[in-house]
């Protein structure tokens, strides 16, 4: 059994500073910066916690704590689509430490814990899991970035992707990138559009589908991301006859680089501005001296998950660690499922208004 350690709560950003120089691979996820980013935007209180173990090492989990309803806490890394959390450790992390902070966190009195990390580390994770933690498997696709981007473009990006590439350098495209509010509004713009076209092709009311975009992915998290991180954040644009037709948002950080969200106007589609951005981005990586580029989860999308593919992207497993005392995820389920059917209850009436 592992043996207790000392726990500070929240953790002392002098020991979380020490720790983000200390872990190879420690990632943007990780930094103060971001964390501080989300207890903003979600009204969160912090509960990071530093661990001191007997043998002198110093475990740091990024943790925020929400209350559902008056006296019932919930516990998490981030909220969900803010990405992993994870460990940082002295020196790197030992599935010995994630047994260690997985078993004080079995003995919390939260409704519920969730903490997750990123896909270079899920075997220590693998290892390290103990009895009372449900492990939850997702897949993410990472690109290997080791031997530059001349590597990378010459052997694993497919020949046919290499010739899209191609074909979307000769259309005209220009392509410009930073993390100003002006870059943030027309990235946004991008999304509004793309989810008006999703929400015509469903049916659903743009009225609706404008609310659900907006609470899906508001507008102060991208101002408050690109804002907080030290340049770690860019913002890419690929303009058509000077009309944003495509955006990507990635961070850069050490090791780790992140494609975090990417949207493209449907109409503009032939000119293939997203591959565009997406080889850009993958290069100025390659640039910074990161190992990996990851693409993030594609939901068991078929052609997504190809299109990554034909990039080099391979897919990796990551874990999902949640204690729950309350069955919080079937409740998030069923939360999701009664959504996304009242938007097809409302796209089916509107529907019959109008034959």
């Amino acid at each position: 059994m592992p043996t207790t350690p000392q726990v500070v709560s929240p953790a002392p950003r002098s020991a979380w500073d020490a720790l983000l120089a200390s872990d190879p691979g420690a990632s943007v996820f990780q930094t103060p910066a971001w964390f501080d980013a989300v207890v903003r935007l979600t009204g969160a209180r912090d509960a990071s916690r530093l661990y001191v173990t007997r043998e002198g090492r110093n475990l740091l989990l990024p943790l925020v704590r929400r209350s559902l309803v008056p006296g019932l806490a919930f516990e998490a890394a981030y909220p969900h689509r803010m990405g992993p959390g994870g460990l940082l450790a002295t020196g790197g992390l030992r599935p010995s430490d994630v047994a260690l902070v997985l078993s004080d966190l079995l003995g919390e009195r939260s409704a519920g814990i969730r903490v997750s990390a990123m896909h270079d580390v899920t075997d220590c994770w693998e290892q390290g899991l103990v009895r009372g933690v449900e492990a939850i498997r997702s897949r993410v696709h990472v690109l290997d970035l080791d031997g530059g981007f001349s590597e990378v473009w010459s052997h694993r990006f497919h020949a046919s992707t290499r010739k899209n590439v191609h074909k979307a350098e000769r259309a005209g495209l220009t392509v410009e990138h930073d993390a100003s509010e002006r870059s943030v509004a027309a990235f946004y713009d991008l999304y509004l559009q793309w989810s008006a076209e999703r929400a015509e092709k469903s049916g659903l009311p743009w009225s609706l589908a404008a609310a659900l975009a907006r609470r899906r992915e508001p507008l102060p998290m991208f101002q408050a991301l690109a804002g907080s991180l030290d340049g770690a954040c860019r913002i890419w644009l690929a303009r058509y006859e000077g009309e944003p037709v495509a955006g990507l948002v990635t961070f850069v950080y050490r090791n780790h680089a992140v494609s975090f969200r990417s949207y493209a106007v449907k109409r503009f589609a032939s000119l293939r501005a997203s591959l565009l951005l997406q080889r850009v981005a993958i290069e100025d990586a390659c640039e910074q001296g990161c190992r990996s580029y990851s693409m993030g989860m594609s939901g068991g999308v078929a052609g997504l998950e190809s299109y990554k593919e034909a990039m080099g992207a391979v897919p990796r497993t990551v874990l999902d660690c949640r204690v729950e005392r309350l069955p919080l995820t079937r409740i998030e389920e069923l939360r999701r499922r009664l959504e996304a059917g009242a938007a097809r209850v409302v796209t089916g009436l509107r529907g019959a208004r109008s034959s």
